[in-house]
């Protein structure tokens, strides 16, 4: 009889953990569900059963319960898009992403493969200043120029994107403008049509008849704390990417109606306290065309891998944190109601409706300001409507990361779909069921959230998972022949 292993020594909880695993013997599994989850930081942890059953036999197939996992639960992935939270699933979503731009550029997935002969072009929709800021200046030779401040900064300064002079920086046009940068951009794409009819000589609704604009947009935060964005804009048929554009609407149509609609679309923001504002675009902006074949600067797989590498992203490149300052059980208001119908102060943030003070945040003083003037804007009742308290954190940026056009191309969805589909063969194969017409199968399942995370010991082997696919990944892209 083997002897359990002796505890007493080991110091550290994950390594208590592990070896109780393995006295009980149910260390396998336990590692076997955890390199599943494929180095997932944050796994979704679950309670309950699923039994799938044969429709014309009755007979079950396949059954399962949580309880019986050695741990009493099942993980699974968080599937968070976001880079600074899970890298595992957020490379998942770029996957996802990147497919879903380049089947918008070349076919595939059910989109024709005539699209790479569709006018597409590649833009850049930029904030305008709210005062100078630190950058780095080149000639038309690529030589480093001075800042205005006198010095030359580095890519890493951290001193890029904060004012020269922050007394004078319009704070408040900052945060409304990213707060407002979403219903910008949907005003864009109404004028972009508009100006396309203009420029054309015709009437919108003879353009809607003869033209489809389709586009894929992802929203990119720049080191000032100030939001752009990356669109992939694209000329089809009146029956979509199945049919090709009329010979007229060509890149140059495109790049003119662009530059027309970048002028024309804004937006006004009235209130007592600040007055009237003019939410626009800023005056730099690009229209770059796509070369189909490779010729030109930007291709396919280049633009889609571009858009995919900033839909993970978040607002921690502009130096802010990724999380909400909202203390939930007040939800940012600093007071609860009391069982006698009064408000009672919030115990949890002692009435700062802050879950982290913002003084003590561990940011620049620039992303402070911006935190600070987000959570004061969202405070006033002509602004209640955008939560900006809720969004402080990414200064004041609610919109959507990335998004698309009906018509543009697939779906995440639809992605995930033949994902599942293609794990639920694998499945059916290693349970030995045939695949057949005749074959009905029916499962039904009842889960419960329990709550998110790893025990001490799975975070060890977790830990372990992520270093050894960090390995290979290194393997593959550097062709180390010892990995």
């Amino acid at each position: 009889m083997r002897r359990p292993l002796d505890l007493r020594h080991a110091i550290s909880p994950g390594l208590r953990d592990l070896i109780e695993l393995a006295n009980t013997g149910d260390i396998d599994r336990v590692t076997e569900q955890v390199r599943d989850l494929r180095g997932c930081t944050s796994p979704i942890n679950l309670y309950g059963w699923t039994v799938t059953t044969d429709q014309a036999t009755k007979e079950v197939v396949r059954s399962y319960r949580s309880e019986d996992e050695p741990t009493g639960r099942l993980l699974t992935t968080c599937g968070n898009r976001r880079s600074s939270r899970c890298p595992a699933c957020s490379r998942v979503y770029a996957a996802d992403t990147y497919h879903l731009i380049k089947t918008g550029l070349s076919g595939g997935k059910n989109v024709a493969e005539t699209v790479r002969d569709h006018p597409r072009a590649f833009v850049t929709l930029t904030a305008p200043s709210f005062g100078p800021v630190h950058n780095c200046k080149t000639d038309a030779v690529g030589k480093p120029l001075p800042c205005a401040c006198g010095a030359h900064h580095t890519e890493d300064d951290p001193a890029l994107g904060t004012p020269l002079n922050p007394a004078t920086y319009d704070y408040t046009g900052a945060v409304l403008w990213n707060a407002h940068a979403g219903q910008l951009w949907a005003r864009f794409t109404t004028y972009l049509r508009r100006a396309l009819a203009a420029h054309l000589g015709m009437t919108q609704k003879a353009l809607t008849a003869a033209l489809r604009v389709s586009f894929a947009k992802v929203a990119e935060y720049q080191k000032r704390g100030l939001v752009h964005f990356h669109a992939v804009i694209r000329f089809d048929g009146p029956d979509g990417h199945t049919s090709p554009p009329p010979p007229w609407a060509t890149y140059d149509a495109l790049r003119v109606a662009v530059g027309l609609a970048v002028r024309r679309a804004r937006l006004t923001v009235d209130s007592d306290a600040i007055g009237e504002r003019v939410v626009a675009w800023g005056d730099r902006f690009k229209v770059d065309p796509i070369s189909a074949l490779g010729g030109g600067e930007l291709t396919d797989a280049k633009v889609a891998g571009y858009v995919a590498k900033y839909a993970t992203k978040n607002a921690e490149g502009a130096g802010t944190v990724d999380r909400t300052l909202m203390c939930r059980p007040c939800k940012g208001r600093g007071h609860v109601r009391g069982p006698d119908g009064f408000h009672d102060l919030c115990a949890d943030c002692g009435g700062t409706g802050q879950a982290e003070l913002i003084k003590a945040l561990p940011v620049q003083q620039h992303a402070r300001q911006m935190i600070r003037t987000a959570w004061d804007l969202g405070h006033l009742p002509e602004f209640a409507h955008l939560k900006l308290w809720k969004w402080a954190h990414m200064l004041g940026f609610r919109g959507h990361f990335s998004s698309k056009s009906r018509a543009y191309s697939t779906t995440l969805g639809a992605l995930r779909d033949v994902r599942r589909a293609w794990r639920l063969a694998k499945a059916r194969a290693r349970l030995g069921l045939a695949e057949s017409e005749d074959t009905t199968l029916v499962t039904d399942s009842a889960w419960s959230f329990l709550g998110t995370g790893y025990r001490p010991g799975e975070e060890l082997l977790a830990a372990h998972v992520r270093y050894d696919r960090a390995l290979k990944e290194r393997a593959k892209t550097e062709g180390d022949p010892w990995l």
